[in-house]
């Protein structure tokens, strides 16, 4: 029985493991990937305070060795249910049982695909989710970056400085991303900007080699790339947590600034919930928030009858 677990060990939930065993709790943190979350795919972070530059893999390297300095269990399990019982919750991963008195949840959330046929298949083979990560393959040659938001639009000015030719592709007949990235686009001479368009097949052999795109008024032509660049969004890694837990259309916990669920003694944190900025900056402060929220909670048990 440990007195919190956390689901995830990306900035949020290694944060909240810092803050809890700070206040001397057991505490256990579930990861069924690898450390550090999306950060880790960050080359240089710029606007993390206190470090002016540092690579999104140290700076995840730092924060898993001071929360298993700090006494954090941490262990590489995926977590397949959460009940969240009278006495106790219980956690069910892929290879184990566990028990707390309180959870927090912050699995973070993954890159939304096209949904394409051979896309899985051309991951790292053309098919790319991170610019800053894999930009520098594609040195001279002809990519192209589907999306509309702020990241389609960093990403694609980002890799204006690499590619000999970059084709941004976006489904309406405007960008809702940040009007001066966009202005700073427009006066690169590499950039073709394609509207009111969708990729509709993948051409490939062994890696990608163009893809298909069609118009709104149903016209499809080919493009000869090297590369595909998806920044259409991410969905929130929630499903596991659908029935016991609130979420919103898009799939996000349902949360205030105070990270507690609509479920006592269950908190979230990190890019799961609801909320305006998605930043590593915001995901530590939801760490430290869930964690504080979550030992309030932990030192008010008068007995197990408490919990619901």
């Amino acid at each position: 029985m440990y007195d919190l677990i956390i689901v995830g060990a990306g900035p949020a939930g290694l944060t909240a493991a810092i803050y809890a065993r700070r206040a001397n709790k057991s505490v256990l943190v579930l990861e069924a990937k690898t450390y550090g979350g999306q950060i880790i795919n960050t080359l240089d972070i710029e606007n993390y305070p206190v470090e002016r530059h540092i690579s999104g893999f140290d700076f995840a390297d730092k924060l898993y060795n001071q929360a298993k300095d700090m006494g954090a269990i941490i262990k590489f399990e995926k977590v397949v249910e959460v009940k969240n019982g009278r006495l106790k919750k219980t956690i069910i991963t892929s290879k184990n049982k566990y028990e707390a008195k309180a959870i927090i949840l912050a699995t973070g959330s993954e890159n939304r695909k096209l949904g394409l046929s051979k896309e899985e298949d051309l991951i790292g083979k053309g098919i790319s989710y991170c610019a800053t990560c894999d930009g520098a393959f594609y040195k001279d040659r002809v990519v192209a970056v589907v999306g509309g938001g702020n990241t389609a639009l960093e990403d694609a000015l980002y890799l204006t400085d690499i590619a000999k030719k970059v084709y941004l592709i976006h489904r309406r007949d405007s960008f809702r991303g940040d009007e001066q990235t966009l202005n700073l686009l427009k006066k690169k001479n590499n950039i073709t900007f394609i509207y009111n368009s969708n990729i509709t097949k993948l051409i490939s052999d062994d890696k990608l080699k163009g893809i298909e795109i069609t118009n709104k008024d149903n016209k499809k032509e080919v493009l000869d790339i090297d590369g595909l660049f998806v920044a259409i969004g991410r969905l929130p890694e929630n499903e596991n947590f659908r029935k016991i837990i609130k979420l919103d259309e898009a799939g996000y916990i349902i949360a205030k600034e105070d990270c507690h669920t609509n479920k006592k003694g269950i908190f979230c944190a990190g890019d799961i919930r609801v909320k305006n900025v998605r930043q590593l900056v915001t995901a530590t402060s939801d760490g430290a928030i869930a964690a504080t929220e979550a030992v309030k909670y932990l030192n008010n048990l008068k007995d197990w009858n408490y919990v619901k």
